[in-house]
């Protein structure tokens, strides 16, 4: 039966910086009793993960980069939200960070600002100012599998722990919240 955990050998993060991106290694303070699993790099998307790993999808929680633009002024946050629903981002998100109009965010440029590959970014290690908008799913559904920052891991934590990162707000975001 899937659960959070799947079949995979989960090891304390802090002890394993190899298996994560230098940013969210240098973040893992943040969220103490994370837990690292390495992976195939080519089952990083979530439904080949999911399957592959044997990890409910909904204990897979997304993270999406967007780009917010309000005249000339763009901020680039983080979505987060179970791989079992979908964001709003045309109206929630949109309207709550004040613009206009938001996309997701250009991938080379989310690597590049996040020092994270795209497959793997997580809310944890972001840049300073990041706005970080956790689906109150995801903040509610006990542990749950997210990036690692690179392709070849994923990290296990419970969910309500990424509301205590800076710039972190827990709001409904789903369309069917």
């Amino acid at each position: 039966m899937a659960s959070a955990e799947g079949n995979l050998t989960w090891l304390p993060a802090a002890d394993h910086p190899e298996l994560v991106a230098p940013p969210v290694s240098a973040a893992l303070a943040l969220v103490p009793y994370t837990r690292v699993a390495e992976i195939d790099a080519s089952l990083a998307d979530t439904a080949a993960f999911c399957e592959a790993y044997d990890v409910a999808l909904e204990a897979s929680a997304n993270c999406v980069v967007v780009e917010a633009r309000r005249g000339e002024v763009t901020t680039l946050a983080a979505v987060m939200v179970l791989a079992t629903d979908r964001a709003d981002i045309n109206r929630v998100v949109r309207k709550h960070l004040g613009a206009r109009k938001i996309s997701f965010a250009d991938q080379a440029k989310a690597e590049e600002l996040t020092g994270m590959q795209q497959g793997g970014i997580t809310p944890v290690g972001l840049p300073d100012g990041w706005p970080i908008l956790v689906d109150e799913h995801v903040a509610a559904a006990g542990r749950v599998v997210i990036g690692a920052g690179i392709r070849g891991a994923k990290l296990l934590l419970d969910g309500a722990d990424l509301a205590k990162l800076p710039g972190a707000e827990v709001i409904a975001l789903t369309i069917d919240s």
